[in-house]
C-alpha cells in the first residue's frame, strides 16, 4: 500500500505549473515561457512515480520533510523495525525514489527503510545552489543532515549510487557519529582525472559533455521541448531493459519518470554542474579526503562489471582506509545502474550487511528465509567478484 501526503513543498503553485509572468526561485517550474513549452508538470512526475510504486510488494509511506529554510524533501519510508538501525537510500544524478522500485520489497525485510529525492531533484524543492565546488556540496550534506534531524534518526546505513555515492562518503565525513555503514554503489567522484589515461566513458556521454559542457548537463532535454521524452527513450532506451520484469505499461512508466525527474527547474543538476569538473570529474575527488574517514564505519563498494565507473576507487580505498572494514564487489554483467541492472546479486551482498546481527547486538529476529550466506555467494559466486 502506498500513501501519499498531501502537503507540497512551498514552492509548488497550487496548479503545479507557473503562469508567465509569475517569478519564483525555488519552484520546480521556471518562469520563462520555454519551460511551459515542455509537456511536464508535478502531476505528471507524480503519476509516474505511482505507476512505478505499484509494483511495490511492501507497504510504504510517502510525505514530504521541510527543512529549516522551508525547502522540502520528498520521503520514501517502509514501516518501522525495532531495535534496528534503519537503511537509508541515496540516488544518483538524474535520479528519484522512483528508481528503487525493484529494491524495496527486498531490502525492507532486514530494516526499516528509508529513500528521498535529494534537494532539487525529483519532487523536492528546486533551491538554488551556489557555483562553488566545496559550498554546493556543503549544500547538499546540510540537506541531507537536516533530513536526517527532522526524521530524528539517530544513526543510519548509508545506500549511494553514483552521486548519491558520493554526497553520502561527504555526509560520513562530517558526520560520523550518523553513518554505521556506507554502502556505495558504483560510486561517481573518486577518483582524480588523469588526462594521459582517458576514462572509458560510453560514446553517448563524451558527445554530450563535449556539445553540452557551457550548459547544465540535462540542458538537452529541456530545449528540446515537446521532443524531449523522445529523446529520453531514445538515448535511455536501456532502462527498459533494466526493468524489464515490470509490465509493458511500466517499462516505458520508467522513461517518462526519468523525463519528468529531469524536464523540471535544473536546481540539482546546477549544484551537480558546480560539484563536477571537466568531463565530469569531481572538482573535490573523494579518495584525496576518505582516508579521514572514522575508522569504525564499515565501507562497501559494488561496481558493475560492465560500468564505466573507475573501479580501481574501490582497491585504492582499502589501502587508504587500513582501520576500516572495507569491501570490494564487482557484478558481472551489471553496469552503472548495478541495483537494477542484477538485482538479485545486489540484494544478497547487502541483504549480510543489513543482517541485524551484523550491527545490533540486541538484534536476534532475522527473516527465516534469509541465511548469512546464501548457497550461490558463498566464497563468492562466478558473477560475483570480491576484493
Amino acid at each position: 500500500m502506498v500513501i501519499s501526503a498531501d502537503n507540497k513543498p512551498a514552492a509548488f503553485s497550487k496548479t503545479t505549473e507557473l503562469q508567465v509572468g509569475q517569478t519564483s526561485t525555488s519552484s520546480w517550474f521556471s518562469t520563462n515561457w520555454l519551460w511551459n513549452w515542455k509537456p511536464t508538470s508535478l502531476q505528471k512526475l507524480q503519476q509516474a512515480e505511482s505507476q512505478l510504486f505499484s509494483y511495490v510488494k511492501c507497504g510504504v509511506e510517502k510525505k514530504f520533510v521541510e527543512l529549516k529554510n522551508g525547502s522540502k524533501i520528498w520521503t520514501v519510508m517502509t514501516s518501522k523495525k525495532k531495535s534496528t538501525i534503519p537503511l537509508v537510500m541515496v540516488h544518483g544524478f538524474g535520479g528519484g525514489v522512483g528508481l528503487w522500485v525493484m529494491n524495496y520489497a527486498n531490502l525492507s525485510q532486514y530494516r526499516q527503510l528509508y529513500a528521498f529525492d535529494l534537494l532539487g531533484f525529483g519532487q523536492s524543492s528546486r533551491t538554488q545552489f551556489t557555483s562553488k565546488a566545496e559550498m554546493a556540496e556543503e549544500e547538499f550534506v546540510e540537506s541531507i543532515e537536516e533530513w536526517r534531524n527532522s526524521l530524528n534518526i539517530e544513526s543510519m546505513i548509508l545506500l549511494g549510487h553514483s552521486f548519491g555515492g558520493y554526497l553520502s562518503t561527504a555526509y560520513a565525513l562530517k558526520y560520523p557519529n550518523r553513518v554505521k555503514s556506507l554502502i556505495l554503489a558504483d560510486p561517481w567522484g573518486f577518483p582524480e582525472r588523469n588526462p594521459s589515461q582517458p576514462r572509458q566513458t560510453p560514446l553517448w556521454i563524451r558527445v554530450l559533455v563535449n556539445l553540452l559542457s557551457p550548459f547544465n548537463p540535462l540542458a538537452l532535454v529541456r530545449v528540446a521541448g515537446p521532443l524531449g521524452p523522445g529523446l529520453v527513450k531514445k538515448f535511455r532506451s536501456d532502462f527498459r531493459e533494466k526493468f524489464q520484469v515490470l509490465d509493458d505499461e511500466k517499462e516505458t512508466q520508467i522513461l517518462d519518470y526519468i523525463y519528468h525527474c529531469n524536464a523540471a527547474h535544473p536546481s540539482g543538476e546546477a549544484g551537480f554542474k558546480s560539484i563536477s569538473g571537466p568531463l565530469g570529474y569531481a572538482y573535490r575527488p573523494m579518495l584525496n579526503r576518505i582516508g579521514k574517514l572514522d575508522s569504525n564505519i564499515q565501507v562497501t563498494f559494488i561496481y558493475g562489471a560492465r560500468s564505466w565507473m573507475d573501479q580501481n576507487s574501490g582497491r585504492m580505498a582499502q589501502s587508504l582506509l587500513p582501520n576500516n572494514h572495507v569491501e570490494v564487489f564487482s557484478i558481472k554483467g551489471a553496469g552503472h545502474h548495478v541495483y537494477a541492472d542484477r538485482p538479485q546479486l545486489f540484494h544478497q551482498i547487502i541483504g549480510n550487511i543489513l543482517n541485524p546481527q551484523s550491527h545490533d547486538d540486541d538484534v536476534t529476529n532475522q527473516p527465516d528465509d534469509v541465511t548469512n550466506q546464501p548457497d550461490d555467494i558463498i566464497n563468492q559466486p562466478d558473477d560475483i567478484i570480491s576484493n
